[in-house]
């Protein structure tokens, strides 16, 4: 374990926040309004899942086009990656502050043009412009919410903004539910996205700049004015000499600098900024080939791969994961600081690779008792009815509702009338067809097959989530923004986020396409491979950096961090 030079902490860092917070309120004020990014970043990722359901149904040219659908989700990923990179760069000369509110001036400005989008390039531009938001977001907030907190709740204070995400993605499957049966469905949930966005704006107003950002730029007195309201008075003075030391020496490092391109040399050629962001572009790259967004993203369409049909229904169930993300995000509350952030990451990882390869072979159970398709069932629809790919097949004895719905034929499976689970019709994809299943009181598919065991899928997705959000869903982030010097804190930070945005969009735009090609049960088994990759990249280059001061994570990551050029 890498955790020499750690002191143990004999209560919970939550436990310590709650009083801390309690005694100085502005904490909180701080944490929970920088946040609000947080809330944002999960709404977005959350509500795409939903909303896609009803996009299809608005625009037949989606329904039809896999590659369409993965490209309003990803778009704005792409838009994230840009973003965060922008971010690192508007943190450093323009402050923490300024960037979360340049943020939200694109979060609503995207949320306005997809709620007006009149065909699917438009919700595409819009989605760009909320993933710049979201990408700047994702790496500031925690980044000035780490600066303007004592460091012995910090991690705890961060844990608040992974808290907001999952509570910004479970608020995302409400308004997805709410609005159900509302004329505009996916147009209110995607514009209602433009609300909080303007309430941390306003809020953004009247907080101050992080204070560390304030003293390296020179401004001393007004850091030390923020400090004041932080710190206990006996503490102001470490604070500010353990600042005052870092400033000094990137002062002297400064000189040999210039420039962006000048700073990313120095910053790779510096052994310190080099081995931490080893460890944390890890971390971040893990987090998202875990497969964890393809849950986000499609939930419900994962939920109707199972075998619930209903699109009110697959939401509702999506709803029950994204809740236990959020009781996940309270329990790194928890325990962040308590048992350390490298310990969570590896019992994660642990648990979501069992989670994945359970996942699998459900998915595989349930494609191989598929119901079969009974030709009578097919007949009683009539001849223009029935899919065309099944009428010419040469084995159409041999189908099963998976191959009706394969992407070979492309088409529907009606149940049988009375029992699902028994041979049913294969019909073709239309909403004349679609509407004559559901009058004879049969039960419509084009996503999943009718199985018995369906609510496996529900339950171990659920596990999953309840594992990951803890460990691998809001620990990245924390030590992201702490195990960089200041000086290069925006910079790596950065970085990091990129890699995470770039895994996401990797993921994300091929999520659909592999279970096309491997089924669901090779996509969920690939990404279990891609966590044990993670888990051992972990274990060997992420170091401890619980209830250090920043200046002491610089001195653990050269003590302990493995990766050296001797």
């Amino acid at each position: 374990m890498v955790e020499a030079g750690v002191s143990q902490a004999d209560k919970t860092e939550f436990t310590e926040c709650w009083k801390t917070s309690w005694r100085t309120p502005y904490i909180m004020r701080l944490a929970l309004s920088a946040g609000i990014g947080g809330l944002l970043f999960g709404y977005d990722t959350g509500v795409i899942s939903g909303a896609l359901l009803y996009i299809k149904e608005d625009f037949p040219v989606v329904d039809k086009k896999t590659w369409l659908q993965e490209t309003i989700v990803s778009m704005a990923v792409a838009g994230a990656i840009l973003g965060a990179a922008i971010g690192g760069w508007m943190n450093d000369r323009f402050g923490r502050r300024i960037s979360i509110m340049v943020a939200d001036i694109l979060f609503f400005a995207g949320a306005i043009i997809m709620a007006a989008a009149p065909a699917p390039w438009m919700i595409i531009l819009g989605r760009v412009f909320v993933g710049l938001g979201v990408g700047m977001a994702s790496m500031t907030a925690p980044l000035y919410i780490s600066e303007a907190s004592p460091h012995r709740i910090r991690g705890a204070l961060v844990s608040t903004n992974g808290f907001l995400i999952t509570g910004g993605q479970f608020l995302s499957y409400l308004i997805n539910l709410a609005f159900t049966h509302v004329n505009g469905t996916w147009r209110w949930m995607l514009g209602i996205a433009g609300l909080p966005a303007v309430i941390q704006f306003i809020l953004m107003l009247s907080l101050p700049e992080s204070p560390r950002w304030l003293f390296r730029n020179g401004k001393e007195e007004d850091a030390k004015s923020i400090l004041e309201k932080i710190y206990r008075p006996e503490e102001v003075e470490d604070e500010l000499q353990s600042l005052r030391q870092s400033t000094e020496q990137e002062k002297q490092e400064q000189a040999a600098e210039g420039g962006i391109l000048g700073q990313l040399k120095h910053a790779w050629k510096n052994d310190v900024v080099r081995r931490g962001l080893y460890a944390g572009i890890t971390v971040q790259v893990a987090q998202q080939f875990v497969g964890i967004n393809t849950v986000m993203y499609y939930s419900p369409t994962i939920i109707q791969f199972a075998g619930f049909a209903s699109n009110k229904t697959a939401m509702a169930l999506s709803l029950i994961t994204s809740g236990l993300n959020a009781i996940g995000s309270v329990v790194s509350m928890c325990f962040v600081d308590r048992y350390g952030r490298r310990k969570l990451m590896i019992i994660s990882m642990i648990g979501i690779i069992s989670c994945l390869v359970v996942l699998s072979i459900v998915f595989f159970q349930a494609s191989a008792t598929a119901p079969k398709i009974s030709a009578t069932e097919t007949a009683f629809f009539g001849a223009n009815s029935t899919c065309q790919a099944y009428t010419k097949a040469n084995d159409a004895a041999a189908w099963g509702c998976r191959r009706c719905l394969g992407k070979e034929a492309s088409c529907g499976f009606c149940s049988a009338a009375g029992d699902v689970y028994q041979a049913g019709a294969c019909l073709e994809v239309n909403d004349a067809v679609k509407g004559a299943c559901r009058a004879a009181k049969r039960i419509w598919y084009t996503e999943g097959c009718p199985s018995k065991i369906g609510f496996l899928a529900v339950i171990f997705l659920g596990l999953y989530i309840i594992i990951y959000s803890p460990g691998m869903g809001t620990v990245p982030w924390i030590v992201n923004s702490e195990i960089y010097p200041l000086k290069y804190r925006g910079l790596g930070g950065g970085i990091a986020a990129v890699s995470n945005w770039s895994a996401n969009l990797v993921v994300s735009e091929t999520f659909l396409t592999l279970t096309e090609h491997l089924g669901s049960s090779g996509t969920f088994l690939l990404f279990a491979g891609f966590s044990l990759v993670g888990l051992v990249s972990i274990f060997l280059l992420v170091p401890e950096t619980k209830g250090l001061q920043f200046g002491e994570v610089e001195v653990v990551r050269e003590r302990v961090l493995p990766i050296s050029e001797e």
